[in-house]
């Protein structure tokens, strides 16, 4: 494909295509097969990767390293009551320069300029090496079938992507003023304590299990788990959840339920913080008497991408075009870049987060067509420097 027969893709339009697919985690609702034409129509190969129920893309131009990939999803949060939006969550209606609509910001309005950014740069020309895409409908939901798969399956193919810029919104309060170089760990874990129900008024004939639970969620809470890590805040164990269920006011409950997570740091990995919680449990288990079971969900370990070549060339790129040099961050929650940093460095850059999730959730069209000078930038140092 010459430079002259590529087409410019509009980041805009492209933003809106994707908004009318109603895409609310697991469901896809065509949103793949969009993106889809728009990379083959500037000259990707495209592959299909589905796993259980879950649409995947993995796309990519060239052969040659180095392979710069852009990581992203398609899939949405619910939307709540459309009753309560100012404008249908899904018509990506722009109303005096802004578009509404779930996934403007979250994050089909980072993938529509990546997109853009990429027909701007092989407009001018190929570039010395190789682009990609990593795209999944399962980064609102579970995680599991999504982009954990791709990269397994990746890696087991011998693919190698050399860098991956993840199109989170990662902006605070201006495009470009933040961007995340790491992300804590996490992992919930659901506690139940087993006891014997009977009468209130013969405590020596039941085994009561809330007071079990409420110490030992105590002790759970209380425990200072570090005091921060070089670049991170100190780890949080938070409690969510503490369920009996017991309508009646004279009956000792059978059963008792926690549930907790924790977001830790690199000072601890999953498995050391649950040998850490079976410890606990298993202490409260031989001073009670009552059994207790944990069951523990491990998202994914802290991860810290080095300041180095890589994210100075992206804080170059983005203080070019917006005259702000972007902090390095590891603030917030999870995202799919610990996944993606099992086969090389990997960053988050995108739009500004302020009304993710949110009624109204809404980006100004000049900050995604910004946003798309700002990718253009990137993909341009990111070669010049290799």
């Amino acid at each position: 494909m010459s430079p002259a027969s590529t087409p410019v893709i509009d980041p805009v339009e492209l933003t809106r295509d994707l908004i009318r697919k109603p895409s609310v985690t697991p469901a896809d609702e065509g949103a793949m097969d969009v993106l889809e034409r728009a990379l083959i129509s500037l000259g990707f190969h495209c592959r299909r990767m589905k796993f259980e129920n879950i649409e995947n893309l993995y796309a990519r131009r060239g052969t040659a390293a180095p392979n710069l990939c852009f990581a992203g999803h398609t899939d949405v949060v619910p939307t709540g009551s459309p009753d309560a939006w100012s404008a249908a969550p899904f018509e990506a209606e722009v109303r005096d320069g802004i578009l509404y609509g779930r996934g403007a910001v979250d994050m089909k309005g980072g993938i529509a300029a990546w997109v853009a950014a990429v027909s701007r740069v092989l407009a001018q020309g190929d570039v010395p090496g190789s682009l990609s895409f990593l795209i999944t409908g399962d980064e609102e939901g579970p995680a599991l079938h999504g982009t954990k798969k791709v990269v397994e399956a990746l890696m087991a193919e011998g693919e190698v992507i050399d860098a991956c810029i993840v199109g989170e919104p990662s902006s605070q309060h201006a495009l470009g003023d933040t961007i995340k170089i790491g992300r804590r760990g996490s992992l919930n874990t659901w506690i139940t304590v087993h006891g014997r129900q009977g009468h209130v008024a013969y405590p020596d004939r039941a085994a009561n299990p809330v007071p079990v639970l409420a110490r030992l969620a105590a002790r759970l809470a209380d425990h200072r788990l570090d005091d921060g890590y070089e670049a991170f805040q100190p780890s949080n164990l938070e409690l969510t959840t503490l369920d009996v269920g017991n309508p009646a006011t004279n009956l000792i409950p059978a059963e008792a339920r926690g549930r907790l997570n924790i977001r830790f740091n690199p000072s601890h990995t999953g498995e050391s913080l649950m040998a850490w919680l079976n410890a606990e449990a298993g202490r409260a288990q031989a001073a009670s008497g009552l059994r207790i079971e944990l069951e523990h969900l491990h998202s994914g370990d802290a991860f810290l991408t080095e300041i180095g070549p890589f994210v100075l060339g992206v804080q170059d790129a983005v203080e070019a075009v917006t005259g702000r040099r972007p902090e390095a961050s590891t603030t917030g929650g999870t995202s799919d870049a610990r996944f993606i940093r099992a086969m090389c460095p990997v960053l988050e850059l995108g739009l500004v987060g302020q009304t993710m999730h949110q009624i109204d959730e809404r980006a100004p069209t000049a900050e995604i067509e910004q946003l798309a000078e700002v990718y253009r930038k990137v993909i341009e140092t990111f070669f010049a420097r290799v």
